[in-house]
């Protein structure tokens, strides 16, 4: 039985501690939106304000054609301004797709009990929550999610939820090879060439997360996830056709005199990739981690599917020399990967704040 929306105490404990998330509220016949969820004014999203991002899709197929030159640069000015970009024609199956959705739709649908046996601590391998940092927050975000970390294949389908092992691992093997493919051309854009060992050191961390968005009785007090930069190198993220995604851009980025929220439209078949932190410090700044946010809808649940790469906790990442020798200066420290981890998940959503923890004292 759901608690009382007064208590927060009680809500908190139903909805964090036991289990339940979100969707449990809202299953249980929730008609108005808790206290523990509404967001304070400046946080909350005016649907009717967000500009619609009309950057074209990438044809990645055209990357292994006499078009490469062009789909290139295309993929390193997006990397340098907006952060975010669509990719099709990528070579992942749709059907792959689809039955991603699916399998996420089924993990999410099955009783609390169910998935409660993956909550946070309970496994080095899967991790089942809600919100980002339920006990950092000032309200809490309205998403539950499922996290699947991976070590190897054996590991994965031994641990893994059944409901979702096979399809999440085949995702994985199969946007790997996209993501290191997408590396190689951003790196080549910096002029710096990276051993195979190097590469893999910087996606040696990797997990799959399934993210569900249930129903809202009032969107206009709740975000599904709150402004926030990723903390690795780069994520391939599959939405769904609902939307809700937006990207913060610069008051630089094509001519525009102040910051706006530009909504990222889910084009069927697409990816979305965007560019996380440690990429931003390894190029010296060149390429921005896109600050991006999650609104809530009322009329369907929505589900999306972000692989994260990151490089190992033991990593030591900083600037790559060579930009710091053409530049003059190094933007950011070095630091092990494992302490910048260790700072994101230590704090709740607060836009791209987790970057400051690698800037060096005369960062511009």
């Amino acid at each position: 039985m759901a608690p009382s929306l007064a208590d927060g105490n009680a809500l908190f404990e139903f909805v964090v501690l036991k289990g339940n998330g979100v969707k449990g509220l809202v299953d249980s016949g929730l008609t108005k939106v808790p206290e523990n969820y509404i967001q304070p004014p400046e946080e909350r999203i005016n649907k009717s304000t967000a500009a619609s991002n009309q950057q074209l899709a990438i044809d990645f197929s055209e990357l292994n054609g006499p078009n490469r030159d062009n789909v290139a640069a295309a993929i390193a000015r997006a990397a340098e301004t907006l952060g975010f970009f669509q990719i099709v024609n990528h070579g992942l199956p749709l059907e792959l797709l689809e039955a991603l959705k699916d399998a996420a739709h089924k993990f999410f649908g099955q009783p609390p009990e169910n998935k409660a046996v993956y909550l946070k601590g309970k496994s080095p391998f899967v991790k089942y929550g809600t919100s980002f940092a339920p006990d950092k927050e000032k309200a809490l975000e309205w998403k539950d999610y499922v996290s699947m970390i991976y070590t190897n294949d054996s590991d994965a389908l031994e641990f893994w939820p059944n409901d979702c092992k096979e399809v999440a691992l085949e995702y994985l093997r199969t946007s790997t090879h996209l993501v290191k493919s997408i590396l190689e051309v951003l790196l080549e854009h910096l002029r710096v060439r990276l051993d195979e060992s190097k590469l893999e050191a910087l996606i040696g961390l990797q997990t799959i997360n399934m993210n569900f968005y249930p129903i809202c009785p009032d969107p206009d007090l709740t975000v599904g996830v709150g402004r926030h930069s990723d903390l690795g190198t780069l994520t391939l993220l599959l939405q769904d056709g609902i939307g809700g995604l937006s990207v913060k851009t610069e008051e630089n980025l094509e001519g525009r005199d102040e910051e706006e929220w530009l909504e990222i439209p889910p084009i069927p078949g697409a990816l979305v990739i965007n560019i996380g932190d440690t990429l931003q410090v390894l190029s010296n700044g060149r390429y921005k981690s896109a600050e991006h946010r999650v609104r809530t809808t009322s009329t369907q649940s929505r589900v999306s599917v972000p692989h994260f790469t990151m490089p190992r906790p033991s990593e030591k990442i900083g600037p790559l020399p060579e930009l710091v020798e053409r530049d003059g200066t190094a933007h950011y420290r070095e630091y092990m990967f494992g302490e910048y981890l260790a700072n994101y998940f230590g704090n709740a959503h607060e836009g791209k704040k987790s970057l400051e923890f690698a800037e060096t004292k005369s960062h511009f």
